[in-house]
């Protein structure tokens, strides 16, 4: 396994979409996701660390040891016997140690497993892995308005249709604007755990400025990563509250109806207000990452 990280990190992540959906709830027809007592927007964990698969895909084309194990459209029981068929697991007598070592052959070969953890049990027991990164839901700043569209197709799909005079109607939803904040955690104690390493944070951290330009579609809109604010604790397991962290970034909308990122006073953590034991790392579009 890899050599695993051994400080704690907390993050920031802050993103905006335009005239599209960052994440439709299919309990409610595939509108944009919004708090029904304070019509905040939201997305949830599960849409976020996708994106970070997707971006990890194309970055290292499922190549141990950064394969995926949660792909789209994937079967998961093959994978988990897959690792039982490893010299290391099959050279195990002991059951209880045959799943411990599918486990660790796992967390060796998969990206996702090492960042976000899995259940591995649900064909040959390989366990549970519990992750160290963990996404809070991203819920926006300000209330968001969901807009309904309707669309048509023009063309047919038989010619009995192509000689009718209706058109195939359908409806498309999206936000004008809205500026989204999730909050994130990294945890040294269970990346010993699963392996995760100093190469692996490199990755997440790429992705999580790259992912949106890599998933681009219509019904998005556009979708931009703002400021990753990437705390970054000297101890194993840490030197202050993250809610102490997180309370140091502060947004307030300079107009009642925001329209873009420069419609909001933003105010970055600086170093002086930093405890004692924790380092700041901050991106932006315009300055990339840089740290203080």
């Amino acid at each position: 396994m890899n050599e695993p990280i051994q400080n704690r990190y907390d993050f920031i992540y802050l993103f905006d979409v335009k005239d599209g959906n960052p994440n439709g709830d299919p309990d409610a027809g595939n509108l944009p996701r919004i708090d029904a007592e304070t019509g905040e927007g939201l997305v949830t964990d599960v849409s976020l660390k996708r994106k970070v698969r997707n971006y990890v895909v194309l970055l290292k084309d499922y190549k141990p040891p950064y394969d995926i194990f949660i792909r789209e459209g994937g079967v998961l029981n093959p994978l988990i016997d897959k690792a039982f068929e490893d010299e290391r697991v099959k050279n195990v007598e002991k059951k209880s140690d045959k799943t411990k070592a599918a486990r660790e052959v796992m967390c060796e070969r998969y990206y996702d497993i090492r960042t976000f953890g899995a259940v591995l049990s649900t064909g040959k027991n390989a366990g549970q892995v519990r992750g160290p990164v963990q996404f809070t839901f991203a819920r926006s700043v300000h209330p968001v308005v969901a807009l309904e569209h309707s669309i048509t197709r023009m063309a047919a799909t038989d010619e009995n249709e192509k000689t009718g005079e209706n058109r195939t109607m359908g409806r498309k939803y999206t936000i004008p604007y809205g500026l989204y904040m999730a909050h994130g955690f990294i945890s040294a104690a269970f990346a010993k755990q699963t392996g995760f390493g100093d190469e692996d944070l490199a990755i997440l951290k790429e992705a999580l400025v790259g992912m949106f330009d890599q998933d681009r579609s219509a019904a998005r809109g556009e979708m931009t990563p703002r400021v990753i604010v990437m705390f970054r604790h000297d101890s194993y397991l840490g030197n202050a509250p993250a809610s102490r962290l997180f309370e140091m970034l502060r947004i307030k909308p300079r107009i009642d109806t925001p329209r873009s990122f420069e419609d909001f006073n933003v105010t970055l953590p600086e170093a002086s207000q930093l405890p004692e034991g924790v380092n700041l790392e901050i991106y932006t579009p315009e300055t990339g990452w840089t740290r203080s």
